[in-house]
């Protein structure tokens, strides 16, 4: 759901606007369940693909990583597969995968890629672009990544987010993997509530960042249960959690 990070990532102008009232974004990634979360996709009223989240807590010798999968299909647009692996203790990032396969008829774009890491104060790898001809484009990234700074794909661990009350404006410095460039991710905090998903019902924290809100539960296990447009036209929803499946290393 590249769009999704889109519509949750303030332009430049925008970020310079949010930001001079907010408060910094952080995460707690220890409050994240290991677990993995279907959701259905609803478009205008009718159901038009699904997601698989699934949050893997790795232990290692000396620290503790948390891998984000997922694969969704939004039909007819896109499908994609994404793997994102972060420092569990300090909610650092470690590497981003992310490929989406499109269906547009009026774009000569089919195909999207990033392989990215970050290793001492940068990020680096490749991005790949295909077309209809067959032809793959490969553009290399290296770029500076200070402390701080968190990926674009954060907003699905919005769960995570540890310091919030309603009323609050949060931001934070984040890359947008696609574009080669840094923004703000930020969420404004609306007042508790509760809703009913396919999955069942849930006390949650409303977050609004850009064209979108999330909603996510305010005890533990902390997770993200829906997602919407503001204008009502797109939503997700959490259809069941189960065990997770360990994902190849």
């Amino acid at each position: 759901m590249r769009w999704l990070c889109f519509l949750l990532l303030a332009s430049p102008a925008a970020a310079a606007a949010q930001g001079s009232g907010s408060q910094s974004l952080h995460f707690d990634l220890a409050a994240v369940p290991a677990t993995r979360d279907s959701f259905v996709f609803h478009f205008r009223g009718q159901e038009r693909g699904w997601a698989v989240w699934q949050y893997e807590i790795r232990r290692l010798e000396t620290t503790q990583q948390l891998v984000y999968t997922a694969s969704s299909e939004f039909q007819p647009v896109e499908a994609e597969q994404l793997r994102v692996v972060l420092d569990r203790r300090t909610g650092a990032p470690l590497s981003t995968f992310h490929h989406i396969d499109l269906f547009s008829p009026t774009s000569d774009t089919v195909m999207v890629e990033h392989d990215l890491e970050v290793a001492h104060g940068e990020i680096s790898g490749r991005r790949r672009v295909g077309t209809k001809s067959g032809e793959v484009k490969i553009f290399p990234v290296s770029r500076p990544f200070a402390p701080g700074t968190v990926l674009g794909d954060y907003v699905f661990i919005a769960g995570a987010v540890s310091n919030v009350a309603p009323g609050d404006s949060l931001g934070v410095p984040a890359y947008k993997e696609f574009a080669d460039s840094v923004t703000t991710l930020s969420f404004v905090a609306e007042p508790p509530t509760t809703i009913r998903v396919p999955a069942g019902r849930f006390d949650v924290q409303p977050l609004k960042s850009g064209s979108f809100r999330i909603f996510a539960t305010r005890t533990a296990p902390r997770r993200v249960v829906k997602g919407e447009t503001l204008d009502g036209q797109f939503a997700f929803e959490l259809v069941h959690s189960g065990p997770v499946v360990p994902a190849p290393e």
